[in-house]
């Protein structure tokens, strides 16, 4: 891929491997998960060695998936506060669906689908990590009636999270250039002014001690 070195940096390198590190292991989390979760899906327990590497291996890769998000969330959090022009993007955002994005609100970094999609899955991480908790026998003996209500709020959320980053997967294919960020840490300058006007003109501002960002 040709890349203008006036291109902008949008996500730096260790960005981009915590965001990785979490894609990874929510991809290996949910294959494991739907194998303990449904008889159709335990072919999936074939790629982990077996029922009882599976069984081992899934909250292991919660734990990993878990710190990662966190320190992600840390990173990120504070672009992702929604504010006024966030709900009216979201308001209009069937424009945006029909290829009108030139008519919507001007955002910042993200705009108000990724802003909402942020807290969704922070709000679905804060009920999978206790109830995963709950229902990691190898190492906790809760009482079963809380297990049992751990079993039922847990596959609920993970279904849950699933859709919710399969809409994130989506949204990053089509909108074109977006993926191009999290593989190679920059983006067009006309991407970025198309698509997050605030944040294009925020890094491109020129610095009274030098010259403008790129």
């Amino acid at each position: 891929m040709r890349r203008d070195h006036r291109d902008l940096v949008r996500y730096t390198a260790s960005e981009r491997v915590n965001h990785w590190i979490v894609g990874i292991s929510f991809i290996l989390l949910g294959m494991s998960g739907l194998a303990l979760f449904h008889p159709a899906f335990f072919p999936f327990t074939l790629l982990f060695g077996g029922g009882t590497w599976t069984r081992i291996l899934h909250p292991i890769f919660g734990v990993i998936m878990a710190v990662f998000f966190i320190i992600m969330v840390w990173r990120f959090a504070k672009h992702n506060l929604m504010h006024k022009l966030d709900w009216q993007w979201i308001g209009r955002v069937n424009e945006m669906i029909d290829g009108n994005d030139e008519t919507m609100p001007v955002q910042g970094k993200y705009n108000g689908g990724q802003k909402l999609l942020f807290w969704l899955l922070l709000a679905c991480m804060l009920l999978l990590i206790p109830s995963g908790i709950l229902l990691w026998r190898a190492y906790f003996d809760f009482p079963v009636e809380l297990v049992r209500v751990a079993a039922v709020v847990h596959s609920a959320t993970a279904v849950v999270m699933i859709c919710l980053i399969f809409v994130h997967i989506y949204a990053a294919i089509w909108v074109t250039g977006t993926v191009r960020a999290m593989w190679y840490g920059t983006v067009t300058r006309a991407w970025a002014k198309q698509h997050h006007r605030c944040w294009f003109e925020e890094v491109t501002k020129p610095r009274s001690d030098g010259p403008a960002r790129r």
